[in-house]
């Protein structure tokens, strides 16, 4: 397929891609939509900004039609994601007049009860919600003819394989199923060979990790002086909108709150913020009311904003994946974009790990500024090697406060911020286990 207008389908289907300004189609399109087409089930694999929403979309919507009932059915891991394609499906489907109703966690029931009285033909969800619609009696999947899972290794990643065999085992055996991952662990192979009759595979890139058309760099500085960098690599960003990523839901409130103050026009989100705040705050960013977007990594795979110049890894991911799925909010669809990581001291060991997935040029913007690294000594044993959890909090907190003035020693950790050594904190831990269980299982006399 070389053409939209190539394929036999409805021209109402036609018409919303032709208004869209979609004319030949990406890749992943061309191979895996005529296979949907002609029925067969579909194991996609495809890194993000490929177009695989179109993949499936497009199929889905020339295989039902618009006689009312639930026929079509889309599985998301997150809410951004959900939102994101129930707006893409709608504007392909515009002239169809099938109904997309979307269903996820944190929106009020009765909004989506409304929404299903309407009879919607398409309903795309997030597991969990959709297991209580289920279970509910409030979506019925018996004419179900067309499942679609989005974004399998996530829903993986967040513990929803066992929900999603849940709802495959409801829907009829008579179906086509594609299922759409970025990468293939050994769970989503076994997952595919139990549901899915057949599949075609169309593999685009699944060897690609270099983040292609994107300029990488990264600087490795004191963690105390990354808001400014952030400030000024935001303000030489010319190539469109900004997303700075965090590693907590504290952190993400900080950095937007220190932007907010350097007169920057920000949105946020994460975790705590209601449902409707988060709508909002996505909403102004894909209208392009706001240059910068500060989120924690839930919002990753659900950002689909074409002018994004910049993104900014505030904090190093905890895992090599993670990067590559955030820096890929830029270039999208053949676009340029560029990637800085901010590498602070105690991450330096957590960043030489991933930057060994990483096949494409970085720039080192220490060498290129000038600017000098200077680890203390300390720390400079973890470099190389993943920090666990515990032995970041020790140099993240508890070391910050005892190698600067001299503290106590804390969890493990000497007075100049080494770890003791095994017999130390061996017996440290026993001595921990002690006071916890005396504490939890003797009783006190009350007076």
């Amino acid at each position: 397929m070389n053409a939209f207008d190539e394929l036999k389908i409805k021209e109402t289907i036609l018409k919303g891609i032709q208004e869209l300004g979609f004319v030949t189609p990406f890749p992943i399109q061309a191979q895996s939509i005529p296979l949907l087409l002609e029925g067969n089930d579909v194991i996609g694999q495809a890194h993000t900004g490929t177009g695989k929403t179109a993949s499936f979309g497009i199929p889905l919507l020339e295989h039902i039609s618009n006689n009312g009932g639930i026929q079509g059915l889309i599985i998301a891991p997150t809410r951004e994601l959900a939102i994101q394609i129930t707006t893409e499906v709608k504007n392909v489907g515009k002239f169809t007049g099938i109904k997309v109703a979307t269903v996820y966690g944190g929106q009020g029931m009765g909004i989506q009860l409304d929404a299903l009285r309407n009879k919607p033909e398409i309903v795309v969800a997030t597991p969990g919600r959709l297991i209580d619609h289920l279970n509910r009696g409030t979506i019925k999947v018996d004419n179900v003819k067309y499942v679609v899972l989005d974004e399998a290794d996530v829903m993986l990643d967040m513990g929803f394989i066992d929900d999603i065999e849940f709802v495959l085992e409801r829907v009829p055996e008579n179906r086509i199923t594609s299922l759409w991952s970025a990468t293939m662990p050994p769970e989503i192979l076994r997952l595919a060979d139990k549901y899915l009759n057949e599949p075609k595979r169309v593999l685009i890139d699944t060897d690609d990790l270099s983040g292609e058309g994107i300029n990488q760099s990264f600087l490795v500085i004191k963690d105390r002086e990354k808001q400014k960098y952030l400030t000024t690599f935001i303000k030489e960003n010319r190539r469109g909108q900004t997303i700075v990523f965090c590693s907590t839901k504290i952190r993400t409130r900080n950095v937007a709150r220190d932007l907010q103050k350097a007169r920057f026009n920000v949105v946020a989100i994460e975790g705590d913020m209601s449902q409707s705040r988060r709508e909002h705050s996505m909403l102004k960013f894909r209208k392009n009311r706001a240059d910068i977007l500060v989120a924690t990594d839930v919002a990753a795979r659900g950002i689909d904003v074409p002018k994004v110049g910049l993104v900014v890894n505030y904090d190093v991911p905890n895992q090599d994946m993670v990067y590559f799925h955030r820096i890929g909010r830029t270039a999208r669809a053949g676009a340029k974009g560029n990637a800085i990581t901010l590498v602070s001291y105690s991450s330096v060991g957590d960043w030489n790990i991933i930057k060994k997935q990483i096949k494409s040029d970085m720039t080192d913007l220490n060498q290129k500024l000038g600017i000098e690294i200077n680890i203390p000594d300390p720390l400079k044993r973890q470099v190389g090697r993943r920090m666990t959890p515990q032995i970041r909090s020790g140099y993240g907190g508890k070391f910050r406060r005892s190698y600067g003035s001299g503290g106590r020693r804390t969890n493990g950790y000497n007075r100049n911020g080494s770890v003791r050594d095994g017999p130390a904190r061996d017996q440290y831990k026993k001595k921990r286990f002690a006071r916890s269980s005396y504490s939890k299982n003797t009783s006190r006399k009350k007076w």
